[in-house]
């Protein structure tokens, strides 16, 4: 008996959902399997999964090849014809006991090669929530998937519509991981600003964020991931100014700088809303810390287009930049417009990132001799509430929270020593 090997590819909550698989499989008793966890995003996301696949069957020669995920869901005949796969499994299908029981070696042999439904006709969360991923940060999933269409994004038909998990849920799950000993949780979701809009009264995510921050007055440090600037309510805004346990650092999906572009992507918002959501934000948090994905090189952008998104860093103060290369997904109407050539795009790609390590160093630089709380996720490393990573020279007790002043940085992170007051939490 061998407990399975998992393989993981993509987003955080890829790898939420990876161990909630762990735990279903072990429940069940599977054994001898390699579980593949595709991400979609992008064809280099869908090329990977191959390659993957391929390396692990070599390792693996003896093994059950079991392919989930977004590009399973998406792609399934792509996978089942690949002769290293066994089983390809959708995304609901992922989170089923019953499809892992189907997977011990006594049922396996009765079970369809391909078990992937019409996801879009999902209304529901899965119910099955795990208590403790990450080892000293947890993620809890309160959203899926995504009702908007922007024309480059696959996602929708991997993950389906929104559906939220309620407040209530959240809390309890919450409440659970601060007894376990959790001093900071995330908050993940695919279109995560859309949460309770499924919902009875229609929360909104502002309502949950104070909702948690009240009904769990020991969790020390909350973050939310991703978020939609344009959709971000006034409960949330309320949060951003008031609750100091609410960390000052947001990761924007703003795609693009420059406004037909943004419309050709049918993005909700325009250049001038995300500088505002930016100037706004920063008002009500002073210490805010920004950061963004941007697409480089999509359908149609010229060099003055790519520029607005260039100069869209400074003018929001972005200062975690993560930097996408535009890659055709088929099936998507961005898929079907004028393609700018590849070596255009990954030059673009790259000045983007350059900018990007501008600001980053600019921030690095500007917090040489402060004194931040810090919360260790290594001996040697920590985040501090902006989520800037500090290394120390010496160990540290994992998973507390620490004062730390800082004292330089190197390699796009902080350096630091512990401050006089020594350990914060």
């Amino acid at each position: 008996m061998s407990a399975p090997v998992f393989s993981t590819l993509g987003c955080r909550l890829n790898a939420y959902e990876t161990e909630a698989m762990r735990e279903l499989a072990a429940a069940a008793g599977v054994d001898n399997a390699v579980v593949v966890n595709t991400c979609a995003v992008t064809a280099e996301a869908v090329r990977k999964a191959k390659q993957e696949i391929r390396r692990l069957r070599r390792d693996n020669p003896q093994a059950t090849i079991i392919v989930t995920g977004c590009a399973a869901q998406t792609e399934p005949a792509t996978f089942a014809a690949m002769p290293e796969v066994d089983r390809v499994i959708g995304n609901t299908e992922k989170m089923q006991p019953a499809t892992w029981a189907a997977m011990t070696p006594d049922l396996i042999g009765q079970t369809e090669r391909v078990q992937v439904d019409d996801i879009l006709s999902v209304r529901e969360t899965a119910g099955h929530l795990i208590d403790g991923f990450g080892r000293h940060r947890a993620y809890v999933q309160v959203q899926n998937g995504c009702d908007h269409r922007c024309t480059f994004c696959i996602i929708p038909y991997g993950r389906g519509n929104s559906r939220s998990v309620p407040a209530g849920v959240v809390v309890d799950q919450i409440k659970r991981l601060v007894d376990k000993g959790f001093a900071e949780v995330v908050l993940t979701g695919v279109d995560l600003t859309s949460w309770g809009a499924d919902l009875p009264a229609a929360p909104r995510l502002g309502d949950l964020v104070l909702r948690i921050l009240r009904l769990v007055p020991d969790l020390a440090r909350l973050r939310i991931s991703s978020i939609d600037s344009i959709e971000a309510d006034p409960a949330l805004m309320q949060a951003i100014a008031t609750e100091p346990r609410l960390m000052p650092h947001l990761h924007l999906s703003l795609q693009h700088g420059d406004d037909l572009i943004l419309k050709r992507m049918k993005r909700r918002h325009l250049r001038d809303d995300a500088i505002r959501f930016c100037d706004e934000a920063r008002r009500l948090r002073p210490d805010l810390v920004l950061g963004a994905d941007i697409i480089a090189g999509f359908p149609t952008e010229t060099e003055a287009a790519f520029e607005n998104s260039v100069r869209l860093v400074d003018d929001c103060g972005l200062t975690f930049l993560h930097v996408f290369p535009f890659s055709a997904r088929a099936g998507t109407p961005a898929a079907r417009m004028p393609q700018l050539a590849g070596p255009v795009i990954r030059a673009r790609a790259a000045r983007l990132r350059a900018a990007g390590d501008l600001r980053l160093s600019a921030h690095l630089q500007a917090q040489q001799g402060l004194t931040h709380p810090v919360l260790m996720e290594g001996p040697r490393m920590g985040r501090t509430e902006q989520f800037t990573e500090v290394g120390f020279a010496h160990d540290l007790p994992e998973g507390r929270i620490i004062s730390a002043t800082i004292t330089g940085h190197a390699e796009g992170r902080l350096t630091g020593v512990v401050a006089e007051a020594g350990l914060a939490a």
